[in-house]
């Protein structure tokens, strides 16, 4: 493949075998592949703005990769599959289908017993779910969508701000997202809420 991959921080790193999943084989930069990518996440979103989503759709294994799959799929061929590889971040890959099971169950008790503010529901969800990283990439803007798709659909309130930052490319709007993700893998979750309505 002629794309080099440079990370920065918080970046997941591709497989070969995993590279080899772009669709189309004359991009060659990185910013060829983020232009084409946030298109492609356009049309997702837009496609989500559309279809009225219940909670029981929402919280299912198959809504989560039809997210990833309508958000990535027209650039990766695994957009939508679960990965099968070990990634810097996430679970081990054989666990991803039980670890998100217990995410959408925990997520139908915090809603269903009002556990928690709408916002901290879709918040810890969105945490634990990029955490456990289900896809070869993506999971960071895959796990802010799906944040969204809860708080909009399931509790008819305004979707995320996320500080109205473009939290793909470096600055100090990405740096405060990563630390506000750390300070949630501590427990802390309040940065990252805070973070997500500025």
């Amino acid at each position: 493949m002629g794309l080099d991959f440079k990370y920065i921080e918080g970046q997941t790193p591709l497989s070969e075998e995993e590279k080899e999943g772009l669709l189309i084989k004359s991009i060659t930069t990185r910013g060829e592949l983020d232009e084409l990518e946030q298109l492609n996440i356009e049309k997702a979103v837009e496609w989500t703005l559309k279809n009225k989503l219940s909670k029981e759709r929402i919280l299912s294994e198959e809504f989560i990769k039809l997210v990833h799959k309508k958000m990535l799929g027209d650039v990766w061929e695994w957009a939508g599959k679960f990965r099968k590889s070990e990634k810097n971040i996430g679970v081990t890959w054989i666990r991803i289908g039980v670890e998100l099971r217990m995410l959408l169950d925990d997520t139908k008790y915090w809603i269903d017993n009002d556990t928690y503010q709408p916002d901290k529901i879709a918040i810890r969800f969105k945490h634990r779910l990029v955490n456990i990283h289900c896809f070869p990439n993506g999971n960071g803007r895959h796990s802010r969508l799906m944040a969204d798709i809860i708080i909009e659909s399931v509790f008819g309130m305004y979707v995320f701000t996320w500080n109205n930052s473009n939290l793909v490319k470096p600055g100090n709007a990405r740096k405060e997202y990563i630390d506000s993700i750390r300070q949630a893998d501590s427990d802390s979750i309040e940065p990252l809420l805070e973070f997500a309505r500025k």
